[in-house]
């Protein structure tokens, strides 16, 4: 299984992880930090919130790209 790390590759970059986290984890950017660092391990319910808050931000997105 990839880490969370490399499942995300592709997006690391174009994401504010600090914002993100606050936003869809009420958590700090270190926390966030940490588990895409692997330091401390993802849980099985953080790994189905991660996707949905991704999946949500994705459609925020498109709804945007949508007005334009």
């Amino acid at each position: 299984m990839a880490s969370i790390k490399e499942e995300l590759n592709d997006i690391l970059m174009f994401i504010s992880w600090r914002q993100f986290s606050r936003s869809y984890f009420n958590r700090s950017s270190s926390w966030i930090y940490h588990k895409l660092d692997g330091i401390d391990p993802i849980t099985d319910s953080e790994r189905l919130k991660l996707k949905e808050s991704l999946l949500s931000l994705s459609e925020r997105i498109r709804n945007c790209a949508d007005s334009i």
